[in-house]
């Protein structure tokens, strides 16, 4: 596995999300997650990713059971921010606040019992907090040996720069793909400019530019997508007619759907690391590959050509959720 840049934090050039390993894509096997998690420090896919409202608080505990006796081969992000309600988990605030800042740390840090994070973010801003609060706060951190690297997840280029102003800001993670490209706007921009390094989440369309989803009735009854604006009704064959594209290019190149997706992120400039989620050993392999499948700047023009800004039929979330982005 080759590395990447992120700032100044050196990481694996394509990192694991683990949130489905404990929630959000129907049911979950824990063996076979850590069998996941074990396999990709073999393959030395070691920029982990995780969040205290994963689970929530389970995926943590998850991630402390790989890094006890392997800290160091790890580099650890996790995020807080997003409060659920204990006694109702699809119940959620935000909260940005010094004092909650503190209290955040601390439990991630007992759950995952390790005495540092390496990358730490804000998962959502809290529009009832300036960031230059919050981010004050998360610096302090740093000072507390807690916390290594700050960054922040879905903010506005204006916030970004803000938020950088206060203390540098190592990674901004927002979702980013060939049918998500919202942040080539301005937030991609305002990165390279600030030395900001960019990781992207759900970079294969969560999962649907794998080619391996064709109806709704391949998601789980608890499976979030049910509800996602971009797998229901007419806008899941339209997307659909989009993965086809893919497919087709994926065959000619000799390699699978997600490589194709994943190495165009791969060829979009320094500083990008996405951080495709999986829960089985066999589609972390997969991804790890796609380090090795070559991007030409005519290939990357195609791709580029073939999913043009906006070409997704509907809004990546429901409209709750995409009040809390691009803040």
């Amino acid at each position: 596995m080759r590395h990447e840049t992120l700032g100044t934090l050196r990481v694996s050039a394509v990192g694991l999300g683990c949130m489905g390993m404990s929630e959000f894509y129907g049911a979950a096997d824990r063996t076979e997650s850590l069998r996941t998690l074990h396999r990709a420090l073999e393959l030395g896919v070691s920029f982990l990713d995780t969040a205290d409202a994963y689970g929530p608080h389970e995926n943590e505990r998850l991630i402390s059971l790989v890094l006890r006796g392997q800290r160091g081969a790890v580099t650890l992000a996790t995020k807080f921010g997003i409060k659920r309600d204990p006694d109702n988990p699809s119940v959620r605030s935000l909260d940005g606040s010094p004092k909650y800042v503190q209290r955040a740390c601390d439990a991630s840090l007992t759950r995952l019992d390790t005495d540092y994070i390496d990358l730490y973010y804000l998962h959502r801003v809290d529009p009832a907090v300036p960031i230059e609060e919050t981010v004050g706060a998360m610096a302090r951190l740093i000072e507390q040996g807690k916390v290594r690297h700050l960054g922040l997840s879905e903010v506005s280029a204006t916030t970004l720069r803000r938020g950088h102003a206060e203390h540098p800001i190592t990674a901004v993670q927002s979702e980013y793909s060939l049918w998500t490209r919202d942040p080539e706007d301005d937030v991609l921009p305002a990165c390279r400019e600030l030395g900001v390094g960019f990781v992207p989440y759900s970079p294969v369309g969560r999962g649907f530019l794998t080619g391996h989803i064709t109806s709704p009735d391949d998601f789980a009854a608890d499976d979030f997508r049910r509800s996602s604006p971009r797998f229901m009704g007419e806008n899941f064959q339209r997307n659909l007619d989009l993965v086809a594209i893919v497919r087709t290019m994926a065959l000619a190149k000799e390699c699978t759907p997600s490589q194709l997706a994943l190495a165009w992120l791969l060829a979009q400039g320094a500083g990008i690391v996405p951080i495709p989620g999986t829960k089985r050993v066999k589609y972390l392999e997969e991804n790890a590959a796609s380090v090795h499948v070559p991007m030409g700047a005519d290939e990357r023009q195609a791709l580029s050509d073939a999913f043009p800004r906006d070409v997704a039929s509907g809004d990546r979330y429901a409209p709750a959720g995409m009040a809390t982005v691009a803040r």
